[in-house]
């Protein structure tokens, strides 16, 4: 199985992909270039430095957590890891909404107030446990929308059009199922991040053809990620309001 690099390489890969040099980088972050470096050089990252990097590399904080192997702090963590299913009912129902409905619905989740946390964040059961390659990553990153195998299954049918049972996202994870340039570009439409930001940190290339995702899966991915923090009646909600205001049929 192949294993990813350490962080600073993936760090380096990312900030050239973004045309920046570590000078640069030390700049657009607001971050000391010496601390910067350091970490370049393999020291590990604290969580305040990668606070600061997420928004000049173009990505969410809570996913440079993932990328960097860094545990996430309480309040990163998804809330309710009952309402991932949910999460799963509302992106296959919200997907046929208009744009502007679907812009509505984003907002409505955004106005939901924060519930406390009441337990801590569960420690992930064996078996969502991943080693450290490409498709690990990558299923750790879809834990951070918390989605698990089968909420995840059902998001990916409703985003790609595409089904594969909830045990082959496992496998992927495990490294036990190729993880194709198709297959990954279908997680990077899933995740809302680019596909070329995948394929930069797993060395695994686009596939021929590639185009962007259609807008209105780019929305629905971007919703699943805003209800990550909510809990599942919030979720179910969500979905009453699509079904009731916004007129799913």
């Amino acid at each position: 199985m192949t294993e990813l690099p350490h962080f600073d390489v993936l760090l380096t890969r990312l900030a050239e992909h973004r045309g920046l040099g570590v000078d640069g980088l030390a700049r657009l972050s607001a971050v000391p270039e010496p601390e910067l470096r350091a970490v370049c050089d393999g020291a590990a990252p604290e969580p305040s430095l990668l606070r600061r990097l997420a928004p000049a590399l173009q990505l969410h904080a809570e996913d440079l957590f993932v990328i960097a192997s860094v545990a996430l702090p309480p309040e990163m963590t998804p809330l309710d890891p009952d309402a991932g299913g949910e999460a799963a009912v509302l992106a296959r129902d919200a997907i046929g909404l208009p744009r502007q409905d679907l812009e509505r619905l984003r907002r409505i989740a955004a106005a939901l107030p924060q519930q406390d946390r009441t337990r801590p964040a569960p420690e992930p059961r064996p078996y969502l446990q991943y080693p450290p390659g490409p498709g690990g990553l990558l299923m750790r990153l879809l834990a951070n929308r918390n989605l698990g195998w089968s909420a995840g299954a059902r998001v990916f049918l409703s985003l790609t059009g595409r089904y594969w049972s909830p045990a082959t996202y496992g496998q992927v994870g495990r490294g036990l199922k190729e993880l194709s340039p198709d297959l990954q570009a279908d997680y990077a439409t899933v995740l809302g991040i680019r596909a070329d930001d995948l394929a930069v940190l797993t060395g695994i290339g686009l596939p021929d053809g590639h185009r962007p995702p259609p807008l209105a899966a780019v929305e629905v991915a971007g919703l699943v990620r805003d209800v990550r923090r909510l809990s599942r009646e919030q979720v179910r909600e969500l979905r009453d309001t699509v079904v009731q205001e916004l007129r799913v049929p």
